[in-house]
């Protein structure tokens, strides 16, 4: 979904939650015909959809997501595209081709891999794109469910990607969707977390803002 206004266009980057999708089930609370309003209770995993990692999530004794920079979770963003990397593939520095040379620290980096559109399919979790990067950055978006293989035989991996991201201050957001509808190599971009307590990690509300001109669609 996307609106636009006469100086900006804002796209929703963030996957729906349901009932039923991994980490997330709900049931009813309350309803009109009872007690006169409708409300939800919700049971709900750290890491659901569209979410952020906090240092907590791999760094023993690392800051909770209520501590994570706020700062980094909103500002510019580059938009890469990677569609080219092949399912279970590893994202590298050559993959990003002349838009590695604008990265440095401080960036925010959005990779489109168009892996959202997996979101349903049985591979969603076993053949994503992982990734490997050396490069200092402010925030790293993808569209996977995690920046490395969560596979069992790939523990591991698991743990030392996110935790050399996590130990060097890169606040990671995993789980993104609709890159490919992203017109603009730059977007304003922002994610927020729920500011829950010492925790590893927590669901966010994504969005770009693209400048442009119109109306709604």
């Amino acid at each position: 979904m996307s609106v636009m206004t006469e100086s900006q266009r804002i796209i929703d980057l963030s996957t729906p939650l349901y009932d039923g999708i991994r980490g997330l089930t709900t049931e009813p609370d309350t309803s009109i015909e009872v007690e006169g309003y409708n409300t939800m209770m919700l049971h709900l995993y750290s890491h659901t959809g569209t979410h952020m990692d906090a240092p907590k999530h791999f760094v023993a004794g690392g800051g909770a997501i209520d501590q994570v920079n706020l700062q980094a979770g909103g500002g510019t963003a580059r938009v890469i595209d990677v569609t080219a990397v092949e399912a279970n593939g590893v994202i590298c520095i050559a993959d990003l081709g002349a838009a590695a040379a604008r990265i440095g620290a401080g960036s925010r980096v959005l990779l489109r891999t168009d892996w959202h559109r997996h979101v349903d399919a049985d591979d969603f979790r076993s053949h994503m794109l992982r990734v490997s990067l050396q490069r200092q950055v402010a925030l790293l978006g993808m569209e996977q469910p995690s920046v490395a293989s969560v596979r069992p035989e790939n523990r591991q991996e698991l743990t030392d990607v996110h935790r050399a991201l996590l130990q060097g201050g890169v606040v990671i957001v995993e789980g993104l969707c609709n890159l490919d509808q992203l017109k603009q190599e730059q977007v304003q971009f922002v994610a927020l977390p729920l500011r829950l307590r010492d925790c590893d990690g927590s669901p966010v509300r994504a969005i770009a803002i693209e400048k442009s001109s119109g109306g709604v669609s």
